[in-house]
C-alpha cells in the first residue's frame, strides 16, 4: 500500500514492462518468503535490510537490484518492506509499504529467485526501525525525481536504494556530528542551516559521509548508461561528477553498498541469503554472498522445494 494514498505500484524497471508471475514461479518464490519469515521472526530483531533480484544487472556484476525495510512493527502487517518504488502512471517516485510476499513477487519471473536478509538487532535496528516508521521522516527524504543511476552524493535524482541509504544515514547519525562532516561530496559540502534533527537529504548526505559511506563504484562496460540516458527517462547521468563519468565509475547506492554499509554500523548484524534455482533453496549465513549459480558450499543448507 502507498504512503499517503498512493496508488499500487508496479516494480517494472520500464514503465511498459509489467511483472507477471506464472503460478509455478509465484509457488516457488512464497516458498522462499515462508523460509526468510521463519528468520525474520527467530531474529529477535525490529528492522532488517531486505534485498531482491529482479532487473538483470549482471553485466555490472551485481546480484541484487532493488533494497527496502522490512519491519517487524508495519502498520501494514508484520514484515511489510517500505521501500521507493517508480509509479509509472505518475511519473514520479512513491513509497510503498508492502508484504514479503509482493515485495519478492514484484521482480517477475526469473531464473533465479535471490532474497538476502541483514537483520538489525539491538538500538540500532530499533532507531532505524523508528525513523522508518516516521511519515513525515520517510516523505521529507524522498525526491520525485527518479533515477535509476542516481548518483549517491547528489540531490538532484535518487533512486530506490538511495533512499534506503539516506534512511540509515538519518537513523544512525554520530551523536557528535550534529549534522557537520568532513567530507566534501555534492549535497555533504554544505548541508543546510537548520536544527540537526531537520529531516533533508543533503543533511543524511552528510551524515552518510561522516559515517564512510563509500558505495563502491559500478563500472559502466561500453559507455551503457550514457547510451541509455538519452532514450531511457529512468536513466540520467547529468549528476555524476565529471571525473567518474569519464573514467565510467558510477558511484551508485546498490544492494550490495548498502549490505557493507549495514555491517560496517552494525557489528551484530547478520547476513541471510536465500537463492532458488530449480527445485532447492540453498540458505547461506555469513558475509561471503552465493556465486551467480547458487552452488552450495561447506555449512550452506539446502531445502528442498515442495
Amino acid at each position: 500500500m502507498g504512503i499517503a494514498g498512493a496508488p499500487a505500484a508496479r516494480a517494472a524497471a520500464f514503465c511498459d514492462r509489467a511483472a507477471d508471475v506464472s503460478a509455478t514461479e509465484q509457488d516457488r518464490q512464497l516458498q522462499v518468503v515462508a523460509l526468510a519469515r521463519r528468520v525474520l521472526e527467530a531474529s529477535g530483531a525490529s528492522a532488517a535490510l531486505v534485498s531482491r533480484s529482479g532487473t538483470d544487472l549482471s553485466r555490472f556484476h551485481l546480484q541484487y537490484s532493488h533494497s527496502g525495510l522490512a519491519l517487524k512493527d508495519s502498520r501494514n502487517g508484520p514484515w511489510s518492506v517500505r521501500q521507493l518504488y517508480y509509479a509509472c502512471d505518475e511519473s514520479r517516485a512513491r513509497l510503498y509499504d508492502q508484504g514479503l510476499a509482493g515485495f519478492l513477487l514484484s521482480a517477475g519471473n526469473t531464473p533465479t529467485v535471490r532474497l538476502s536478509l541483514v537483520t538489525l538487532p539491538d538500538r540500532d535496528g530499533a532507531r532505524l526501525a523508528t525513523r522508518a516508521l516516521d511519515n513525515r521522516l520517510a516523505l521529507a527524504l524522498l525526491s520525485p525525481r527518479y533515477s535509476a543511476s542516481a548518483y549517491a552524493f547528489g540531490t538532484r535524482y535518487q533512486n530506490c536504494n538511495q533512499w534506503v541509504a539516506e534512511l540509515m544515514g538519518f537513523a544512525w547519525a554520530p551523536q557528535n556530528a550534529m549534522g557537520t562532516t568532513t567530507a566534501a561530496p555534492e549535497a555533504a559540502a554544505n548541508p543546510p542551516p537548520d536544527t540537526a534533527d531537520t529531516p533533508t537529504r543533503a543533511r543524511a548526505q552528510a551524515w552518510l559521509a561522516e559515517l564512510g559511506y563509500d558505495p563502491a563504484p559500478v563500472v559502466v562496460p561500453s559507455h551503457a548508461v550514457m547510451f541509455a540516458a538519452q532514450f531511457v527517462p529512468l536513466v540520467h547521468a547529468d549528476d555524476h561528477p565529471l571525473d567518474d563519468l569519464y573514467a565510467m565509475r558510477l558511484r551508485v547506492s546498490t544492494p550490495s553498498a548498502l549490505e557493507a554499509f549495514a555491517h560496517r554500523q552494525v557489528p551484530n548484524a547478520q547476513r541471510i541469503e536465500f537463492c532458488a534455482a530449480g527445485r532447492e533453496v540453498v540458505i547461506r549465513r555469513g558475509w561471503n554472498p552465493l556465486p551467480p549459480d547458487c552452488g552450495a558450499g561447506a555449512g550452506d543448507e539446502v531445502v528442498p522445494l515442495s
